[in-house]
């Protein structure tokens, strides 16, 4: 089972998500454009339309207008999960010349600013979880995906705090893992030997397996919709 959830499943999920991101990138692009069917001359985007995408896309002020405290936890939640992104960067790969040449301790950086924001992020992701589940208005246009999807990334978060907070795991090891992973190189003996690692990153492909056919797909899809708005 181990070697099928990391060494089988991940070409699987790669390939489901990459089909995936092609076909809703098929959707979006053959949607009809309303203010070009509207209007006539149809409008043609400027340099406004690219900011205005970029700014609703990053600052959510469509949101701030409409709900101001869903917008704080939408927005910090958002930003940390981006902050851990591209914290995951250094499971895969690392930049010591770089950290050198800052002057960092990537390892101490990483422990303080990451255990921040895993626990932050966790504590905004519950949050929003029981704002969908309590608020009547956002219960009744929800369904069991968008609960599902919820209740999978918080489940992503308690497995990688307790892989952060728990006993200690050597990033070399999944780093030679990745290496080999992405060369269709790998062995048996690279595997990962953590219960825990392979359960959060069991969970982690499922959330990007299911991501091109749900509505976590917003982060992608708000710049077809944006420009339609902004040229409308």
């Amino acid at each position: 089972m181990d070697y099928f959830i990391l060494g089988i499943l991940p070409y699987i999920t790669l390939v489901l998500f990459l089909g995936g991101m092609i076909y809703r990138l098929r959707v979006w692009t053959k949607t009809p454009q309303p203010g070009a069917l509207t209007l006539f001359p149809a409008p043609k985007p400027g340099p406004g339309t690219f900011f205005g995408v970029i700014k609703e896309s990053f600052l959510f002020p469509g949101l701030f207008k409409g709900d101001k405290v869903l917008w704080v936890f939408a927005w910090i939640f958002h930003a940390t999960l981006a902050l851990i992104f591209i914290g995951h960067v250094r499971v895969f790969t690392d930049f010591p010349k770089l950290w050198a040449a800052l002057g960092i301790n990537a390892d101490q950086m990483s422990a303080i600013s990451g255990g921040v924001a895993g626990v932050a992020i966790l504590i905004f992701a519950i949050l929003l979880f029981l704002r969908r589940a309590a608020v009547p208005r956002v219960k009744e246009v929800s369904n069991f995906s968008d609960f599902f999807a919820l209740l999978l990334i918080i489940s992503i978060l308690i497995t990688g705090n307790m892989m952060r907070f728990g006993e200690h795991f050597d990033l070399e090891i999944t780093r030679a893992y990745f290496t080999q992973l992405s060369t269709f190189s790998l062995s048996s003996s690279a595997l990962p030997q953590n219960g825990m690692f392979v359960l959060h990153f069991l969970l982690g492909q499922v959330l990007i397996m299911i991501m091109p056919f749900s509505k976590i797909m917003h982060f992608g899809g708000i710049f077809f919709t944006q420009t339609v708005i902004q040229r409308s």
